[in-house]
């Protein structure tokens, strides 16, 4: 059996509104899944927005087993690094940081690795697939920060220079081939390993902490609010599929279809710019005079 309210665009007249979505969210405590689509106004680009050429990311088995292919990832990230740190959290996040300190969003599950939810405010965060401010050895397990690493990496490679090219959602630009065959790698300062970023590239394995962690937050929850993914990687999929399996209401704003469009009990084909902070502004009364938040059941 379909849910009620069915799934319908927002471009459709007749499709569930934001007032549709205010109503299915009042006095409820929520969890929310967030994609790449929450940055894009932040400058950081996704992977499958509508009209999008298609990208081809560093798969996690290439940069493991393959120097090449790791001496092309840190090249292009040399030059990508600055401005991917330098974006800044948009409306969006805010929004979801000011719903968190009104005691409605329970918690912030993103597949995102660009931190601007923390740099908002929000402090229930479960990343996903890890964070690029972070780099790790893969031989001893020591950690450094990226600004450190960047520094070690433009002081062996003072040649490169900073390009023009479009930012990528992994943080990295485009490069020549000659260039990334010149480029040098910096290696553990604590064992001479391999260093890796912190996160977990396409067809990686997302450790089974972190899963019961956002589990944990979406089993809490009375609903569901995915932002800006379209759902085409598991690893955030599993989440919706669950709470629909548990009854929980699910709903999904993003621009174009989902993967988990069938599961929902309402979705929005809009941008997130224009749907949460008037959300927030809906729901976020203050603690003191906000109706008190319904239980799941």
């Amino acid at each position: 059996m379909g849910h009620p309210l069915g799934v319908t665009s927002y471009a459709d007249p007749d499709a569930p509104s934001l007032d549709a979505l205010v109503a299915m969210l009042t006095g409820v405590r929520f969890a929310v899944l967030t994609g790449a689509g929450i940055s894009t106004d932040s400058g950081i680009p996704d992977y499958r927005s509508p009209g999008r050429p298609p990208r081809n990311p560093i798969q996690h088995r290439q940069f493991l087993t393959d120097a090449a292919w790791r001496r092309r990832y840190w090249a292009r990230s040399v030059l990508g690094w600055e401005r991917f740190r330098a974006a800044r959290p948009n409306p969006t996040h805010h929004a979801l940081a000011r719903l968190e300190r009104s005691g409605l969003v329970t918690g912030v599950v993103t597949q995102n690795v660009d931190r601007l939810h923390h740099a908002a405010g929000s402090r229930r965060v479960v990343e996903l697939h890890g964070a690029l401010a972070e780099v790790r050895c893969l031989d001893c397990a020591a950690f450094e920060s990226r600004d450190a690493l960047q520094l070690r990496l433009r002081a062996r490679n003072p040649w490169l220079l900073d390009r023009g090219e479009e930012l990528r959602p992994d943080g990295d630009v485009e490069l020549d081939g000659a260039a990334i065959d010149r480029f040098e790698v910096a290696d553990c300062t604590e064992c001479g390993g391999v260093l890796m970023p912190n996160v977990v590239f396409f067809g990686g394995t997302v450790a089974r902490s972190v899963v019961d962690e956002a589990m944990g937050h979406v089993e809490s929850a009375a609903a569901l609010l995915v932002l800006g993914s379209s759902l085409t990687v598991f690893s955030g999929f599993r989440f919706v599929r669950r709470a629909a399996e548990l009854g929980k209401p699910v709903a999904i704003v993003n621009l174009g279809s989902t993967r988990g469009d069938p599961q929902a009990t309402l979705k929005l084909d809009a941008p997130l710019g224009e749907v949460v902070p008037r959300l927030a502004d809906a729901l976020g009364t203050p603690p003191d005079r906000m109706p008190a938040a319904r239980a799941y059941g």
